[in-house]
């Protein structure tokens, strides 16, 4: 997974690279990882160039692209002034996921940055998992409840956290850079 922000987050003068053509890279040179931006801001680029770039990487790594949008937050409303890009309303970004969900239909992992209860009502009417962000195994457990969900976030707490998510539903755990590899490993391995 590759972050889709303008810089990295907290370091407005660091430079970031664009998650699809990084991505590119990796399914190249990789067999048997899941690809996707974690998350793909919908409004950042249209929804035709968003289509075109994920439909080329499953070009590169067939079957093994996460489609996982987003409609960006407080974080992503600051790069955008900087960068001078207009700022969208929350139903006008909602739109746009919309409009994005319906144009990439066809991919078997579809997931939506968990928001606010009409941004998940658009993820869930098109059969999209909700992205739940740094969530506990609890509010996982009641996400769940209302259909597919997945987690993402540092891994602090291991291989028990892992075994939380999955009892509480979770259909994947994406570990952020700031995660226990070594636990992770374990983890899977043990499976």
């Amino acid at each position: 997974m590759a972050f889709d922000h303008l810089w990295p987050v907290g370091e407005p003068t660091a430079p970031a690279l664009a998650p699809l053509p990084v991505l590119a890279a990796v399914a190249a040179r990789s067999e048997g990882l899941f690809l996707g931006p974690l998350v793909a801001r919908v409004g950042l680029v249209s929804t035709a160039h968003l289509q075109g770039q994920l439909r080329a990487l499953d070009l590169l790594a067939p079957g093994r692209v996460i489609c996982a949008l987003g409609t960006g937050d407080a974080t992503s409303a600051e790069e955008e002034a900087a960068y001078g890009l207009a700022p969208r309303s929350p139903a006008q970004r909602r739109a746009r996921l919309e409009e994005a969900l319906v144009a990439l239909a066809g991919f078997e992992e579809r997931w939506c940055g968990a928001g606010g209860p009409e941004t998940n009502a658009v993820a869930r009417r098109h059969g999209a998992a909700l992205n739940l962000w740094r969530a506990s195994p609890g509010r996982v457990r009641e996400a769940a409840a209302g259909g597919p969900v997945t987690w993402a976030g540092p891994l602090e707490g291991g291989e028990a956290l892992l075994d939380a998510l999955e009892h509480a539903g979770a259909a994947w755990a994406v570990a952020t850079r700031a995660s226990d590899l070594d636990a992770l490993e374990r983890w899977r391995t043990s499976r």
